[in-house]
């Protein structure tokens, strides 16, 4: 089945933010290990988030060197995060991810 780049790069979104959502990667680093996505993608990703009106951020940790710390969600905007949450299965077969 044939995915068009729009639908892929939507539920890459919805997926990167449903991890950091539920702590499961909430730093570049894990992103990658879970998905299997290049380190850029990742970046790039959580970066698009934005153009969904979603809210995240990264925290600084405290006392933490060069950007230690992790993402958080703070609104999913439009998005229904259960909806995101029920179909985890079926995004993450489109995109390819285990």
């Amino acid at each position: 089945m044939e995915v068009s780049k729009t639908k892929s790069s939507f539920y890459r979104r919805l997926y990167v933010a449903w991890l950091i959502d539920s702590q499961a990667a909430s730093n570049v680093p894990a992103l990658t290990e879970v998905t299997g996505m290049p380190r850029r993608t990742a970046q790039d990703t959580i970066a698009a988030l934005a153009d969904l009106d979603i809210v995240c951020e990264f925290e600084q940790q405290d006392g933490g060197r060069n950007h230690a710390g992790r993402y958080q969600i703070h609104s999913w905007g439009p998005i229904d995060k259960a909806w995101v949450g029920q179909h985890l299965t079926q995004i993450k077969q489109v995109l390819g991810y285990p």
